[in-house]
């Protein structure tokens, strides 16, 4: 096993897994602490150590809300710990690996964590990644800023760092990939075979860098799971990236409450202050994501990934079947032609002509879809029609989840399933449940090895064969509570209406209704 091991800047010694036979290398600095000067800056080289560093243990989280506070689901899940260490010094990540020497050369998993760009950390207890560093893959979590300090746009800024004048966070999850690239060589991973990966806006992380230019020949693979976010009825939506000039505006604002007139000042304010300040803020402002900054993000990325402007690689996303629904609220169905008239124009008798559209699925609610799966099999379709010769996997999760909440198939739950730590968790999952997890961890494992996740279960039996998604053979995998189903059948011309409209918005390149 390796236990230490050489980096650009020093020797790291890690720590024995629950399992011995893997190693845990955890709070290795990437970049420079992003404070004083740092503080709304791309993120900086980072300086040499002496001697070998201990990473035993999480460095701390990005600055943040508490986690752990109040009884929403998430605090019941995951984040669990109010006093988990928290800090501005927070660019670290985190390797689990197998190898027993620095020639092995194992496939490299890059994880982004999700929260909306606004909270989470790669120490949550669903993100171990001994699992699949058992399945033989090198695994990497990587920490950034969120929020204010992440996304902060401001007129001064731009003009003090031109070339980096915003998405502080994305910049840091570059900055991450490319030590990864550079080192992880001496963990026993290959870096000509990586996985970017990542879960909400984790997810929306990596289409984000897989539509970077600067990336496209670091990326091998990417897997974006809940996080094609777009509903068929509307323009824009979460992960359309705010312009640049607009975001500067908020960011003045955001100064004059803070009662600075400089971004020197603003630096030199006390990093929970801000983070205060903040939260009062957005109570009539809208929160900090990723901008147009025309240097890392030069457009909205699902709008790049339909017209091939991304790294060209194998791509498996999905969701869960109870996230996000996308509908149309209506009064009655002479309220809902109306709203189809704004919505669709000239092709709203066309929508109208569905039965799906004009069925009531709830008191007020007609035509709910998954906008999420509608958007990722737009988008492969878009792909394929294109000429792409790259395989993009389609998921949907949906197996039951226990507990007294009777949470259905909740935003995030999967985690816990494609990173196989199903014992972490209060609820009572029992046999069926480990053998989905087993199998989806096995899925994952193999499609970040070769780019095909077919293989076979512990057992040696051949898993269900998951087909790559195309028009001419939309296969799916559905993850049930009998295991995983493939499932390959037409689209509804309804799906088909629907699939069409979203790449439609996308290439629109605004925001508001059709």
């Amino acid at each position: 096993m390796i236990r230490t091991a050489k980096t650009e800047n020093g020797l790291v010694k890690g720590i024995e897994a629950a399992d011995p036979r893997i190693t845990a290398f955890k709070g290795i600095p990437f970049a420079a602490p992003p404070v004083g000067r740092n503080r709304w800056r791309a993120p900086q080289p980072c300086e040499n150590w002496e001697g070998v560093r201990e990473a035993y243990r999480f460095a701390p989280i990005s600055v943040q809300d508490t986690p752990g506070v109040g009884d929403d689901i998430y605090c019941r899940e995951w984040h669990v710990d109010p006093q988990i260490e928290m800090g501005e010094d927070c660019l670290y990540l985190n390797i689990w690996t197998g190898a027993k020497s620095a020639d092995e050369k194992q496939p490299v998993l890059v994880w982004y964590y999700g929260g909306g760009l606004q909270w989470g950390y790669p120490a949550e207890m669903e993100f171990d990644g001994e699992r699949l560093a058992r399945r033989g893959v090198v695994v990497v979590t990587v920490n950034y800023r969120i929020n204010i300090f992440g996304f902060l746009a401001h007129p001064q800024i731009t003009r003090e760092q031109p070339d980096a004048p915003s998405n502080f966070g994305s910049l840091d999850q570059q900055a991450g990939l490319k030590w990864v690239v550079r080192n992880i060589a001496a963990f026993g991973g290959d870096p000509e075979n990586i996985t970017i990966a990542g879960q909400s806006a984790g997810g929306g992380s990596v289409l984000s860098q897989m539509t970077c230019p600067e990336n496209f020949g670091l990326i091998k693979k990417a897997v974006v799971m809940s996080a094609m976010i777009r509903s068929p009825y509307m323009k824009g939506g979460i992960g359309h990236p705010m312009p640049i000039e607009e975001a500067e505006k908020w960011g003045e604002e955001f100064f004059d409450f803070l009662g600075v007139s400089s971004l020197e000042e603003a630096r030199e304010l006390d990093a929970f202050h801000i983070l205060h300040k903040y939260g009062e803020f957005v109570k009539d402002h809208p929160r900090m994501f990723t901008v147009l900054d025309h240097k890392f993000c030069t457009d909205d990325p699902m709008t790049l990934f339909l017209e091939g402007k991304h790294a060209d690689v194998d791509v498996m996303a999905g969701n869960t079947s109870d996230e996000f629904p996308s509908i149309i609220p209506a009064d009655s169905i002479e309220d809902l032609k109306k709203k189809a008239e704004e919505i669709f124009g000239d092709s709203a008798e066309e929508f109208l002509k569905f039965p799906e559209a004009v069925r009531e699925k709830a008191k007020g609610q007609y035509a709910s879809v998954s906008g999420i799966e509608c958007t990722a099999k737009s988008l492969f379709a878009a792909r394929k029609k294109a000429g792409s010769t790259k395989n993009y996997y389609y998921y949907r999760f949906a197996p039951d989840i226990p507990g007294w909440d009777n949470p259905g198939t909740f935003h995030s739950v999967d985690l816990w399933f494609f990173f196989e730590t199903l014992a972490k968790c209060w609820r009572p999952f029992v046999g069926r449940h480990y053998d989905l997890a087993r199998q989806m961890c096995n899925y994952w494992a193999n499609f970040i090895k070769t780019g095909n996740p077919n293989g076979e279960d512990a057992d040696g039996t051949p898993m269900p064969e998951w087909k790559p998604y195309t028009p001419q053979e939309p296969c799916e995998m559905e993850f049930t509570s009998q295991g995983p189903e493939v499932r390959i059948q037409p689209e509804s011309e309804f799906k088909l209406f629907l699939m069409d409209k979203i790449a439609d918005t996308l290439r629109c390149r605004d925001t508001g209704r059709i």
